[in-house]
């Protein structure tokens, strides 16, 4: 299979994708971690898994995913803190609350929300 390459700063190394990839979700998507109790709006999307080694051992084997699969960057929310979260595929599903996610970025990075998802603001798209 011909796969597309590109430098991943927060991996430090090339990264190797698919010259295509199908994603569930979009930029400006609201989702829920299957596993974990957060939620929050997707920003960046990477085709494949492009974090640090160190990163992807941290996670315990036994749910570690996969790593040749879109991975998703997220403004998130739990009941205790807003952060950045860097979730696969597999792990997430569609918010059904429904309601906008309480992150301090939100407004930097995007404006309007409507049925659900955000619209990325028009100085960021391209």
């Amino acid at each position: 299979m011909e796969r597309a390459q590109f430098f991943s700063t927060q991996a430090g190394r090339t990264i190797y994708a698919p010259l295509e990839t199908r994603t569930r979700f979009g930029i400006g998507d609201v989702v829920r971690h299957r596993l974990f109790n957060f939620r929050g709006v997707i920003f960046d999307i990477d085709p494949v898994f492009a974090n640090s080694e160190e990163w992807y051992q941290s996670i315990p084997e036994d749910i570690r995913p996969d790593r040749d699969q879109p991975f998703y960057h997220l403004l998130a929310e739990n009941d205790d803190s807003s952060y950045v979260a860097y979730v696969s595929q597999g792990n997430l599903v569609a918010d059904q609350a429904g309601g906008p996610i309480d992150h301090p970025t939100v407004p930097q990075l995007f404006e309007g929300f409507k049925d659900g998802r955000y619209r990325m603001r028009r100085s960021l798209t391209h």
